[in-house]
């Protein structure tokens, strides 16, 4: 649809949980961005802000953290914003700048590199497979939610492993996690709260869980990552409660939330492109360059925010000292400028220089887990799940931030 003259380039699309929920990622508008203000300010509903769309741009500021501060808020959540000085605000590794992130970071990067998690795929092919030999229990053709059967289970037991927390307690850990994520969602809020009170009271209670969980173990050797973090100390100082108890807020989220919506996603992705499943499933092996290309197409984090430290000018456009980017990945993994087709979904294609899990100083600590969970998860769909359709509207997470399917109906035939 054309724009009237002086018509501005985006609306609320742009940034209203609510019409995510309703119409998905806002290409349309996200396209005309890139072509004509891949620098555009936008007067948002919390505050104002200037949109990158396009894949250089974000790539830059991305590359620059001592110029683009990741305080006071990393990521735009409308109506339940960081930064408050609520004693509630977490303090996690994303929030910070360097030097302060490397040696956060440091704590834990051994326990992500590519080695370290090579050598989890016995276990985490396990919990795959115990979650689809549950549905298949339960018949070999049906219906189901494919976010609550598919999607949820493998990266919640995968934190959940790791963490060592008990089965009995995944279900409640879940629920925190949703409801920090999605707190501008209307299901994750309690009667009479706001998506900010959401937020830090879900906040507030995981924090609680974990101090119990931390007491039990302060004083043992276990190599499970909550035993690790109460043994950690930074330039010799232990970490503050607040910093330890952010850092598993940190775990828990970025460890399910983003490879859940990935998997979900790339489930609708397959479902809209029969042909791709059927290629997938003549041939499990594709399964790692489709794991790029799903991460591409489902880009689950839909936006992160920065703050200009001074006055900078990027792309020609003059940004002043203290005005917030936000980030919009969805956007620059449409980038014609970067991908060849880019709204055609291609399982084999390569090079994918997408930016689904970041990139600079910020690039997700838990890539190579995310990657492995999806690898796995989609061989194991392709090998057991010949036929599989949609079965109902796809329902998605009412967020600005967080690109979510709540609900996937699916009808399959699976091999035993």
């Amino acid at each position: 649809m054309a724009l009237e003259s002086g018509a501005p380039l985006a609306g609320a699309e742009l940034i209203d949980p609510e019409l995510y929920a309703r119409d998905g990622y806002p290409h349309e508008t996200w396209t005309r961005l890139r072509r004509e203000a891949p620098v555009y300010h936008f007067e948002g509903p919390d505050y104002p802000f200037w949109a990158l769309t396009r894949h250089q741009e974000i790539v830059e500021v991305s590359r620059q953290p001592l110029l683009f501060s990741n305080k006071p808020r990393f990521q735009i959540m409308v109506g339940a914003d960081y930064g408050s000085d609520d004693d509630r605000e977490p303090d996690t590794i994303i929030h910070m700048d360097p030097p302060r992130h490397h040696q956060y970071r440091d704590l834990l990067r051994r326990r992500f590199t590519p080695r370290a998690v090579q050598a989890m795929e016995p276990a985490i092919a396990g919990i795959a497979r115990e979650a689809l030999d549950r549905l298949a229990a339960e018949g070999l053709e049906g219906e189901c939610d494919a976010v609550q059967r598919i999607a949820t289970p493998l990266p919640m037991g995968v934190i959940a492993w790791l963490l060592d927390v008990p089965r009995a307690d995944w279900p409640q850990l879940q629920i925190w996690t949703d409801s920090v994520v999605g707190a501008t969602d209307p299901e994750y809020q309690k009667t009479g709260e706001s998506a900010h009170e959401t937020r830090l009271r879900a906040t507030n209670e995981l924090f609680q869980y974990f101090t119990d969980l931390t007491k039990e173990r302060r004083r043992g050797d276990g190599d499970d990552l909550v035993s690790v973090l109460t043994r950690a100390e930074v330039d010799g100082v232990p970490l503050t409660p607040r910093e330890m108890l952010s850092y598993f807020l940190f775990l828990v989220a970025g460890g399910t939330e983003t490879t859940r919506n990935a998997i979900s996603g790339g489930l609708v992705a397959f479902l809209e492109h029969p042909d791709q499943w059927r290629e997938l499933v003549a041939d499990p092996s594709l399964t790692k360059r489709a794991t790029e290309e799903i991460l591409r197409w489902s880009t689950p984090v839909i936006q992160m925010a920065r703050t200009a430290v001074k006055d900078v000018e990027l792309s020609g456009q003059p940004i002043r000292a203290g005005e917030t980017l936000a980030l919009f990945y969805g956007s620059a993994n449409r980038d014609e400028q970067v991908f060849d087709e880019p709204f055609r979904f291609d399982l084999r294609r390569h090079p994918n220089p997408h930016l689904a899990l970041g990139v600079g100083e910020h690039f997700c600590m838990g890539a190579h887990l995310a990657r492995l969970e999806l690898r796995v998860m989609f061989q194991q769909l392709a090998e057991r799940f010949p036929d599989i359709e949609l079965a109902g509207p796809v329902e998605r997470l009412r967020s600005s931030s967080t690109g979510g399917v709540k609900a996937l109906p699916i009808r399959y035939r699976m091999n035993a």
